[in-house]
C-alpha cells in the first residue's frame, strides 16, 4: 500500500508503469530489449526525467529482480503453509511444484532470475536475501532428514559453510529455529539446495523450451528428481 502524500503516491504510481513498460519489454525480447529511451518515450517523459524514477537501467534491473524474488518467496511460501500437515516428501513435492509452476506461468520472469547473467551486471546486495527467502521453505522440510550416505559430503560440506558464515547460520536459523548443532543446519542446507539444483535444472529447459517434440511432461520429470532426493535424505 502506497503512504504519503500527493507526490510520493505520484512516484509509486510511476515508477510501477515504469516497470509494467519493462516486464513487457523483458516477455516479448529478454533482458537486452528493455530499453530506458522507449519506456520514457510511452510514458511520455523526458530521459532526465525518468531517471528521477530509477537512477539507471541497472537500478530497474534490480528493482525487478527483487520483485520477481519476492513473488517466488510468497508463492513458495503459500505452498508450504497449505502443505505443512502432511509428510515431509509431499511436502517436498508441493514446493517444488509450486516453485515450477511459478516459473512456467511467467517465463520471463524466471529467466530474469535463473537464466545467463547479463554481461557487466551486478545485482543489490540484498538480492541474495530475496533469493534465499524463497528456499527458505525448503530448509524446513530437510531439517530432521536422515541423508544416506551418497548425499552426506554434501552435508558436511554444508555443515562447514554455516560454520563459517554467519549469515547463512541466522538463514537456516530464522526458518528452522536456532541449529541445535553443524549436522542439524548441514542436514537443511544441503537438502534445500540440492532440491533448488534440480529444480533449476528441470524447469529451466523446460521454459527454454529444451524439452518441446519430447515423449515425457516436465511435471512428471521433476516429480521423479524430488522422490529421488527425497530417498536419498530418507524422507517419509
Amino acid at each position: 500500500m502506497t503512504t504519503g502524500g500527493p507526490r510520493a503516491r505520484y512516484r509509486e504510481q510511476t515508477r510501477a508503469e515504469i516497470k509494467e513498460i519493462a516486464l513487457r519489454q523483458l516477455a516479448e525480447g529478454g533482458i537486452a530489449a528493455i530499453a530506458l529511451t522507449r519506456i520514457a518515450k510511452e510514458l511520455e517523459l523526458s530521459g532526465p526525467a525518468l531517471y528521477r524514477y530509477f537512477a539507471s537501467r541497472d537500478d530497474l534491473l534490480g528493482s525487478l529482480i527483487g520483485d520477481a524474488y519476492q513473488d517466488l518467496a510468497a508463492t513458495v511460501g503459500e505452498a508450504a503453509e497449505a502443505s505443512v500437515k502432511y509428510t515431509l516428501r509431499h511436502r517436498l513435492l508441493s514446493l517444488a511444484g509450486s516453485y515450477r509452476e511459478w516459473a512456467v506461468r511467467q517465463p520471463h520472469r524466471y529467466l530474469l532470475i535463473a537464466g545467463t547473467p547479463l554481461p557487466g551486471y551486478s545485482a543489490p546486495p540484498e538480492t541474495l536475501v530475496q533469493a534465499r527467502a524463497a528456499l527458505g521453505p525448503f530448509l524446513q522440510v530437510f531439517e530432521s532428514a536422515q541423508p544416506g550416505p551418497a548425499v552426506l559430503p554434501v552435508v558436511e560440506q554444508m555443515a562447514e559453510w554455516a560454520r563459517r558464515d554467519p549469515a547463512v547460520a541466522a538463514w537456516v536459523a530464522h526458518y528452522v529455529g536456532a541449529p541445535t548443532g553443524t549436522d542439524h543446519a548441514g542436514r537443511a542446507l544441503a537438502g534445500a539446495v540440492m532440491a533448488w539444483t534440480r529444480m533449476h535444472g528441470v524447469v529451466s529447459l523446460e521454459v527454454e523450451g529444451q524439452f518441446d517434440g519430447m515423449g515425457h511432461e516436465p511435471h512428471t520429470l521433476l516429480e521423479v528428481e524430488m522422490n529421488a532426493l527425497a530417498d536419498n535424505f530418507r524422507l517419509a
